[in-house]
């Protein structure tokens, strides 16, 4: 009797598979280019435009607006449109948009509003584009290895953001912040390109006849908040990002303005921020293996909403500001194991018809909760002081763990 061997042949990994891989560097060449524009809108608005603690809070309001007005029906377009053609569309947009402040500012004719009405653009397209890409990646990889291709990306993104800060803060430095945008619009329109060549047919969604865009914004928010962990997940992020924001719209203020630091010198926290996320997306598989899902996301919720408190003392233009870094960046390697995992459950658990539906849902509460706390760090900022901003939210963080923390209670107790 012959006894067949167990096929030990491990799948390929996702970087492998073509169409995956052209994604992931449309993905990539776009993050590194968006690294720049985090600092270079803030610091026009703060150093030439001479923006005030609240006016600086409103541009960040601007460039999350778009999740919270149009993220809701978003999806249900999305839902109805080839997903690839709205990615590309949303890159080339992006480049138009950005590419209008280098002209501006060569002509000598930059203002406030225009960055708020560019911010604002720039968050509806990319609200747009965001729901597409995680609406189209369960289509390009099996549902064994959505992790894994989130994993990727991830890790993709934050060796991007680790050292676009940096190089972004010196070529800001040499070249001023407006012309630096140039490199940012370059890269949309490469990820377009990269997007174009995926060989995968992307065909146009069928439509149920009779379906109302109400029925089926409506049927996206019921698949979201009756079920019970889904709802916590998306209220836990809601929470963080509610109160991240409330503090880090007046990072930039604190460390350029209030303390004079250079922009190399202010694209170090971001950078450390990406090398703590790159290592915590690296360490996201082996937590949740050893710790369990649902009791990995809370430990990561917890531990970086505790680190991130714990950087705040420190920040300040003398030798404390590299402790700072270090906390802040230790905070995004405990986050990223929630960030991660949180999205692979709900891509895993969503039918495919509904994706898009689902991701705008999630999109509109736990993205649009970060205009809100943009304006109220704008306000703490201009009224009570930007350190008092940041304190605020910083300790608002250590509350984001409270809904997913009640459903794993709740189910321990049931088992």
């Amino acid at each position: 009797m012959t006894t067949l061997a167990p096929d030990r042949t491990r799948p390929p990994h996702v970087l492998l598979l073509p169409d995956f891989r052209r994604l992931w560097i449309g993905d990539t060449v776009s993050q590194a280019g968006a690294a720049v524009t985090v600092l270079a809108l803030p610091l026009v608005a703060i150093g030439p435009l001479g923006a005030s603690p609240f006016e600086a809070g409103l541009l960040v309001m601007c460039e999350y607006l778009g999740f919270l007005l149009l993220g809701l029906p978003a999806g249900a377009w999305v839902d109805r449109m080839r997903g690839r053609r709205v990615m590309i569309a949303g890159d080339l947009g992006r480049a138009a948009l950005l590419a209008t402040l280098p002209a501006a500012a060569w002509l000598d004719v930059l203002t406030l509003p225009q960055l708020y009405a560019v911010g604002f653009g720039l968050s509806v397209l990319t609200a747009f584009f965001d729901i597409a890409y995680q609406s189209q990646l369960p289509r390009l990889v099996d549902a064994d290895r959505l992790v894994a291709a989130n994993v990727a990306l991830e890790s993709s993104r934050t060796v991007t953001a680790a050292a676009g800060p940096g190089v972004g803060g010196a070529l800001i430095a040499a070249v001023t912040a407006p012309v630096a945008l140039v490199v940012d619009a370059a890269s949309f329109l490469v990820s377009a390109v990269a997007l174009s060549r995926i060989r995968r047919p992307d065909p146009k969604p069928e439509r149920v006849p009779g379906a109302r865009l109400r029925d089926e914004i409506a049927e996206g928010l019921r698949f979201v908040f009756r079920d019970r962990l889904l709802r916590a997940l998306t209220l836990t992020a809601a929470i963080s990002n509610l109160c991240g924001t409330i503090g880090a719209s007046m990072l930039l203020v604190l460390l350029a303005g209030e303390l004079g630091m250079s922009p190399f010198l202010c694209g170090l926290v971001f950078t450390a921020e990406a090398l703590g996320g790159l290592l915590g997306s690296l360490l996201t598989t082996r937590a949740v293996a050893r710790l369990g899902e649902t009791r990995a996301m809370c430990a990561s919720v917890l531990v970086s909403g505790a680190l991130w408190l714990a950087a705040l003392p420190f920040f300040h233009a003398d030798w404390r500001y590299a402790l700072a870094c270090v906390l802040q960046g230790l905070g995004w390697t405990a986050f990223m194991t929630f960030k991660i995992a949180s999205v692979a459950l709900r891509q895993r658990v969503t039918p495919a018809p509904l994706l898009g539906r689902v991701t705008a849902t999630v999109r509109f509460v736990v993205w649009g909760a970060m205009p809100l706390g943009a304006l109220a760090g704008g306000l703490l900022g201009e009224y009570a002081g930007v350190r008092t901003a940041l304190w605020t939210g910083g300790a608002g963080e250590l509350l984001a763990v409270v809904p997913l923390l009640l459903v794993a209670v709740r189910r321990s107790r049931e088992s």
